[in-house]
């Protein structure tokens, strides 16, 4: 079979200069013969090399030569009865494992389109005020055009997760970037101050979109990047949407200032950012549809080529989630993940009704405040991606950001009131450092305690926690806020935060991904995803024309 016109080239592990993988022997099978034979075993007078590829004529040069070494290498990989392992047999080769080049589009893509989603969730509370007076509404209002987005992903989160796993990764992205850029649009036509409906249904459909895109970090780390990237990669692609909000802080004060004596002024300025947000959607959307693929032609790491190079009959969604709910570690990471992140939502949300209450008229250093806490974020996931890549202490660096977490929590709220707005910048940028550093954290670390189960659930079921917390917390410190002061509303995420350190603690560390790509196999793969499925039992991996292509 022809390799494919539009397969890009790969970094693969050296082997011997074939093509596809055989080795012609005496008393190989003629032409036309190896069609019958079943694809899950090794064809008859062939012999499958990890990797090794061939000339275009399928020689090797002189098979007198080469003939010892071929019976030598049958010999030691081919079994000469069932059950009967032949002298001097050797471990099973390995899969042959290699590193796609496109594995930085289709993270870029990804990472693009995450941030204009993550644009559109927080372009509204950071001017909660210009909007209130826009389209003469409450401040509630302005707070559920953000909360939304947290909203939508509870009762949608398991649909997610299904399509994902049943349909791969390319249809949800397609669908995440599409719903974004159909948002986008329908805000564009709702720049009057009578549709405020309008921008909440434009709203809605990007908080859909968002479902099919938080859950996918650390799908695409594993499926596309190798073992010592692909925490890197998952920080990378958390990066995007944290992006995405520090964008979200500084534009929209520039863009759309507060003219409140000039409505039409107002209206220009929205439409000038909606049509902008909808153009790039746009273009992203395109961008997606030419370039993401579902997976790379070869498994990126042994943990990958486990997963995909097995059966898939006995995979269940229904078994996977039991399976997730029943495993205690996991449990008690999905509290504390929502426990950070939630109060991580809260406190962006919030953030405008903050500032201004202790410094009026500083919606612009609003906007500032809150790019400094995302951008400290955005450095910090990336060095703790690195971390984890180089170390793999999973454990050790999620409980001590938490606690680093907890600290920036309890130094912003005390310093809020000093009257000295850098002092607010510097806490703010401590804050965001740990507290947003946290978040692929808490993916790598559930994908390590629950694999082989799919990542896109186990991250979907952690951002549903998040998004349940981030509205229970939102709700609260916003009462809290508006009926005492913003020190009430801190204080008592400082509280829920002190307990998700105590329950990271109890997390017990079984790095499951971790074991297989070392080596140990003493480890049960069993459900996972429809697209990347398992055997209940190990096999030996033999890469044949039929199946390189499938991959």
């Amino acid at each position: 079979m022809a390799r494919p016109d539009d397969e890009e080239d790969t970094a693969a592990v050296p082997g011997l200069p074939h093509a596809n993988g055989y080795v012609s022997v005496v008393g190989a099978a003629r032409p036309g013969e190896a069609s019958s034979q079943p694809q899950d075993r090794p064809k008859a007078g062939c012999l499958a090399l990890n990797g090794g590829p061939r000339d275009s004529s399928g020689a090797l040069g002189d098979p007198q030569t080469l003939l010892a070494a071929e019976e030598e290498t049958q010999a030691r990989l081919l079994p000469t009865e069932p059950g009967e392992e032949s002298p001097g047999a050797e471990r099973p080769p390995l899969p042959r494992t290699a590193l796609s080049a496109r594995r930085f589009l289709v993270l870029l893509i990804f990472s693009l389109y995450s941030l204009v989603n993550a644009f559109q969730w927080i372009q509204y509370s950071i001017i909660s005020n210009v909007f209130e007076g826009f389209y003469g509404v409450s401040s509630l209002h302005i707070d559920w055009l953000s909360m939304v987005y947290m909203l939508a992903y509870v009762p949608l989160i398991f649909p997610a997760t299904w399509l994902l796993d049943t349909r791969g990764l390319r249809l949800t992205a397609l669908l995440g970037s599409g719903l974004n850029c159909l948002g986008a649009w329908v805000k564009c036509g709702s720049v009057q101050q009578h549709l405020f409906w309008v921008t909440m249904v434009g709203q809605s459909l990007c908080s859909v979109a968002q479902v099919f895109i938080l859950g996918l970090p650390s799908r695409i780390a594993s499926v596309w990047f190798g073992p010592k990237e692909v925490s890197t990669a998952c920080a990378t692609a958390v990066l995007g949407n944290q992006l995405g909000t520090a964008v979200g802080f500084l534009l929209p004060p520039v863009l759309v200032p507060n003219t409140q004596n000039n409505t039409n002024l107002m209206a220009c300025n929205i439409r000038t950012m909606f049509y902008g947000t909808a153009a790039v959607s746009t273009l992203l959307f395109i961008l997606t549809a030419i370039a993401f693929k579902e997976k790379p032609r070869y498994p990126p790491s042994q943990a990958q080529a486990a997963l995909q190079d097995s059966s898939h009959a006995e995979y269940s969604y229904k078994k996977s989630i039991r399976n997730m709910f029943s495993n205690i570690p996991f449990i008690l990471l999905l509290i504390t993940y929502g426990i950070m992140t939630g109060s991580f939502y809260s406190v962006s949300t919030l953030l405008n009704q903050i500032i201004l209450t202790y410094y009026e008229g500083e919606e612009v250093n609003a906007g500032r405040i809150g790019l400094t806490l995302v951008v400290a974020g955005m450095v910090g996931s990336i060095l703790c991606g690195l971390w984890l890549d180089y170390t793999k202490t999973y454990k050790q660096t999620t409980m001590i950001v938490y606690i680093l977490s907890f600290i920036g929590m309890v130094i912003f709220t005390f310093t809020l009131d000093l009257g000295y707005l850098i002092i607010v910048f510097i806490t703010g940028g401590v804050l965001g450092f740990f507290m947003t550093g946290y978040l692929p954290l808490g993916f790598e670390f559930a994908v390590e305690i629950t694999y082989p189960e799919s990542e896109g659930t186990s991250s979907g079921l952690l951002n549903a926690a998040a998004q349940i917390f981030g509205i229970l917390f939102t709700l609260a410190q916003g009462k809290l806020t508006t009926k005492y002061n913003p020190l009430a509303g801190n204080i008592f995420l400082c509280v829920w935060m002190f307990l998700g350190i105590i329950l990271t603690a109890l997390i017990k560390t079984d790095l499951r991904r971790q074991n297989i790509n070392t080596g140990n196999t003493n480890v049960d793969v069993k459900a996972v995803p429809v697209d990347s499925p398992t055997d209940q039992e190990p096999k030996i991996v033999m890469l044949s024309k039929q199946s390189e292509s499938a991959i």
